[in-house]
């Protein structure tokens, strides 16, 4: 079957693992079951503001088999891109939310809240309140020659309530304050899915996601094999029409062997015969294929 080829499945959360509050029908029998069969799961999100401990908590409620070390997340990414270019200790100031702070923290880097503290880098990433007095000591560090370096780009956030200003709305106001461009750490710049291959000594991953300008692309960067799933934002009209970097590649095995390792009912995506470049790709569901390509 598919999965074999692959020692861990990279995947993506919402639209893959869970929807809002719920879980994917099926999705935590079917990660139950690729984990019987010796495949390491791994939870990689470009949400910076929870931890990885509120995020594993989140998904054991759903029935998801998770723990902290299992979750991956695009705070994780910039606080190494920070402490692989500034030295150990160095003052951090962080515009975000805990999640941020702890994972700076973690990688031996101190987080500062103010200019006035003198820090080496800014690091920017999406929190419930942020506030324009800390965006603002932001600026004021990244106008003093700090590094600038962001979570993520993604424009908006899903919420029970709609769309929502993402970090890389968010990321726009110190940019546009200062003529400084940050380095994004998520998806689909190619830290985070490092990251993720970093903490899992993952050899043979696959990458399993919902959108394609994150999840697929972000893969296609990292040079790492991927999945589509048709339960979350992209559509099988967006597939038909997706540019080259956006389509979704799985070297060899036909469309039924990744079947036991989905969620039951959740439609899939893939593109074989040896990569992007060459061969046709299907649409799959539990046990039967769902449509062609091209």
């Amino acid at each position: 079957m598919l999965i074999d080829g692959y020692d861990t499945l990279l995947l993506d959360l919402d639209g893959v693992v869970y929807l809002g509050n719920h879980a994917v029908p099926g999705a935590p029998a079917a990660l139950e079951e690729a984990q019987r069969r010796g495949v390491r799961l791994a939870y990689v999100t470009n949400n910076a503001s929870r931890t990885p401990a509120a995020i594993s908590g989140h998904l054991r409620e759903l029935g998801v088999p998770a723990s902290a070390e299992d979750v991956v997340t695009s705070a994780q990414a910039a606080a190494r891109l920070i402490a692989e270019r500034v030295p150990p200790g160095a003052k951090v100031l962080v515009v975000g939310g805990s999640g941020l702070r702890l994972a700076v923290r973690d990688r031996g880097l101190r987080p500062v809240s103010t200019a006035a503290e003198s820090p080496v880098a800014v690091v920017q990433g999406i929190a419930p309140g942020l506030s324009y007095g800390l965006l603002s000591e932001g600026a004021l560090a990244v106008r003093q020659g700090a590094l600038f370096v962001a979570s993520n780009a993604d424009s908006t956030m899903p919420t029970g309530r709609g769309e929502l200003p993402g970090n890389g709305a968010m990321v726009r106001v110190i940019a546009h304050a200062t003529g400084v461009e940050p380095i994004y750490a998520g998806k689909p710049d190619p830290p985070l899915h490092r990251e993720s291959m970093i903490r899992t000594g993952a050899r043979r991953p696959l990458v399993v996601g919902d959108r394609l300008d994150t999840d697929i692309e972000g893969a296609s960067n990292a040079g790492v094999e991927s999945l589509l799933v048709l339960t979350g934002v992209a559509t099988a009209a967006d597939l038909l029409t997706a540019e080259p970097r956006h389509r979704p590649h799985v070297r060899g095995g036909g469309s039924g062997g990744v079947a036991p390792a989905l969620p039951r009912g959740a439609r899939w995506c893939l593109r074989g015969g040896g990569g992007p470049s060459g061969g046709t790709g299907c649409c799959v569901s539990r046990g039967r294929a769902a449509g062609s390509m091209g």
